[in-house]
């Protein structure tokens, strides 16, 4: 990236507050819904690790990573596209029908793929459900609702609207807690609950769909696919793809690595600690995705008005993440028996290098956002695939030593290499 000339390196403070009072307006706004996903998920862990015990804990974060699995493509890929390539046109125009077009045809590709790989690999993916075929069918079904969902929710984004998408995120947590509440009414297996669970939240594609019309945003594309859109929102696809081998999948595997090295109920502490931070982690991917990330993509190619945008924007994160990670950490004895089960009170040693490695984390990726607005996809798969390197030696060497404590050690050393390499590399983009 090349550096910003000297007369753009200075802006006035009414710039800079603006763009923090605009930053934490749309912050305000999205985390309100966030928020009530986020008791949402909170109270769907609970349940679970009442009503399952900790296997019900664990087969829900297995049932969530599967999940991820089959939704990676589309969200951290197609529709981070669409977001970047919808924000600037008006709704209706040709060339918007032509990047909606392009958007479903990938969104399809992406599920159908990933429809044949569930049934051949039905065994190694959902064995542990003890799944049927109905059951099987029902979670394909699930997934197909869930994307489209999610697709028409970035085209919303795209074009603004923030508040219905601070709705959409309300009902999406309020129909999913009621599924798991009604399936646990009916005391269903644990299996049941959480296809109940993919269902419920697959069924937001009413409103969603009610609130794209509403906005006449479903336009037809009248069939046109353009190989030039396809081949632009491929890249992206290209970025999703490293995020689900070398997040995602690593996810699974560390998962797997840790229950071999400890027993279940030691690996259920960490569990523990990583479903707190994958809750308050949701909280920040929602916000930053409505509201930091469609504003990022609109100022591509205005380096002065980026460079104070992101500067303010770090500004903001970096003592406000610190302030509340920093409050949980107080109200650890209190947070894990309430959130989770008295049992996991044990668990409280973990946290302080996990909420480090969070805190580092977050700013790693308010930097990476700009590699996904730019469109570097190269550069974008090769930290990707760096970062999950440096995680898997780090693991091998904290793990025999350290123990279980090894995991977040890990963890907070990998982001906090990582958020260094980003402050050195994108200088030009915050000074």
């Amino acid at each position: 990236m090349q550096p910003a000339d000297s007369a753009d390196t200075s802006s006035s403070s009414l710039p800079v507050a603006g763009g923090i009072s605009r930053f934490l307006r749309g912050a305000f706004s999205s985390g309100l819904a966030v928020g009530a996903r986020t008791a949402g998920a909170l109270l769907l862990n609970k349940l679970l690790a009442v009503y399952g015990g900790p296997g019900g804990l664990t087969l829900l974060a297995h049932f969530q990573n599967l999940m991820a699995l089959f939704t990676t493509l589309p969200n951290d890929g197609v529709h981070v596209g669409i977001v970047k390539y919808l924000a600037p046109l008006r709704p209706g125009s040709g060339r918007y029908r032509v990047w909606v077009g392009a958007g479903l045809l990938l969104n399809g590709l992406a599920l159908l793929l990933g429809t044949l790989v569930l049934f051949t690999g039905q065994q190694a993916l959902v064995g542990v459900f003890r799944p049927s075929w109905l059951w099987v069918g029902l979670f394909a079904l699930g997934i197909v609702l869930l994307t489209l969902n999610t697709f028409w929710v970035a085209v919303l984004l795209a074009a603004g609207r923030l508040r219905a998408y601070v709705w959409l995120t309300t009902i999406l947590s309020g129909i999913g807690v009621a599924g798991v509440a009604a399936a646990l009414y009916w005391e269903l297996a644990v299996e049941k609950v959480l296809l109940a669970y993919l269902l419920a939240q697959g069924l937001t594609l009413l409103p969603t769909l009610a609130l794209c019309g509403h906005y006449g945003l479903l336009t037809s594309w009248r069939g046109q696919i353009s190989r030039g859109a396809v081949r632009d929102l491929g890249r992206f696809l290209l970025m999703a793809l490293s995020v689900l081998l070398f997040s995602k999948a690593v996810d699974f595997v560390l998962r797997d690595v840790l229950i071999r090295y400890f027993n279940l109920s030691q690996t259920g502490l960490w569990q523990a600690v990583a479903k707190l931070s994958d809750n308050y982690t949701m909280v920040f991917s929602a916000v930053m995705g409505s509201v930091y990330y469609p504003r990022l993509a609109a100022l591509i190619g205005q380096p002065a008005p980026l460079r104070t945008y992101v500067r303010t924007v770090l500004l903001v994160l970096a003592p406000g993440l610190a302030l509340g990670l920093g409050l949980l950490y107080g109200l650890r004895d209190w947070l894990l028996p309430v959130l989770f089960d008295a049992r996991f009170a044990a668990a409280r040693g973990l946290l302080a290098p996990q909420f480090l490695g969070d805190w580092a984390k977050f700013l790693t990726w308010t930097f990476l956002f700009l590699l996904m607005a730019k469109a570097h996809v190269g550069r974008y798969v090769a930290v990707q695939a760096g970062s999950a390197v440096l995680y898997a030696l780090l693991l091998a060497v904290l793990l025999p030593r350290y123990g279980l404590l090894g995991a977040p050690l890990a963890h907070a050393a990998r982001f906090g290499i990582l958020l260094g390499g980003c402050i050195v590399y994108f200088r030009p983009h915050w000074r």
